[in-house]
């Protein structure tokens, strides 16, 4: 809401009038934006909330991760496991799908992963092969699966707590800069039309004294 500095305006009902539709006008919408606050803050903890469940999922799915891997080196060595590594990239044909919806007002990403698998054989032989290393593969999917949740929960609070942020800032604007403003200048505006009306009363009052002085002296002599 742009703010019009009281010297720019003219001390008049009109201008009056308009700013106290513009003093309303910011009342209600300073109730607006903190209802919409409000029900951020509801939203954002429930968000976090389910965030920090999908966090901790992932924390140990990696820690898992982590222990299979070390399994397999000390069974089958590094180098044949980026081997083969490098092998099974060439079967997978990852795909991630970002998709816009709106939540209470406010764009969010619903991504949809697909780790699907070209053949349905291992790019590997079960001889001189770790039993860790198909545990491995199957709980990497399922931490790559996770790790895509997590992000999009992550992505989702941070909106949620920016937009928050921004209502916030606006609501102490309203509050603390244009509302207290547009009082003052009605404040002001409507003294001055008062002062302006007592002088227009003494003066009526004035005139009127002069017209009753002067009719009475024209009837002392007439008579």
């Amino acid at each position: 809401m742009s703010f019009i500095s009281f010297r720019e305006i003219k001390p008049t009902k009109t201008n009056l009038i308009n700013l106290q539709k513009k003093l309303n006008f910011a009342l209600r919408g300073e109730k607006f934006l903190q209802f919409k606050q409000e029900q951020l803050m509801t939203y954002i903890k429930e968000r976090y909330n389910s965030y920090l469940k999908e966090f901790n999922q992932l924390k140990e799915l990696y820690k898992e991760c982590l222990f299979k891997l070390n399994q397999t080196y000390k069974e089958m060595g590094k180098r044949d496991l980026i081997l083969i590594s490098k092998i099974s990239k060439i079967q997978y044909n990852p795909l991630i799908n970002a998709k816009n919806v709106k939540v209470i007002g406010l764009n969010v990403y619903e991504l949809e992963s697909n780790f699907s698998k070209e053949s349905q054989l291992p790019a590997y032989s079960f001889e001189n092969t770790s039993h860790f290393l198909d545990d491995l593969i199957v709980i990497l999917g399922i931490f790559l699966e996770q790790l895509i949740l997590t992000a999009q929960k992550e992505d989702e609070c941070l909106k949620f707590a920016f937009s928050f942020k921004k209502i916030n800032r606006r609501i102490n604007g309203l509050k603390n800069i244009i509302i207290p403003n547009l009082g003052e200048e009605i404040k002001k505006i409507k003294e001055i039309l008062e002062e302006i009306d007592r002088e227009n009363f003494v003066r009526l009052k004035k005139t009127k004294d002069l017209i009753k002085r002067n009719e009475k002296e024209v009837l002392e002599d007439v008579l």
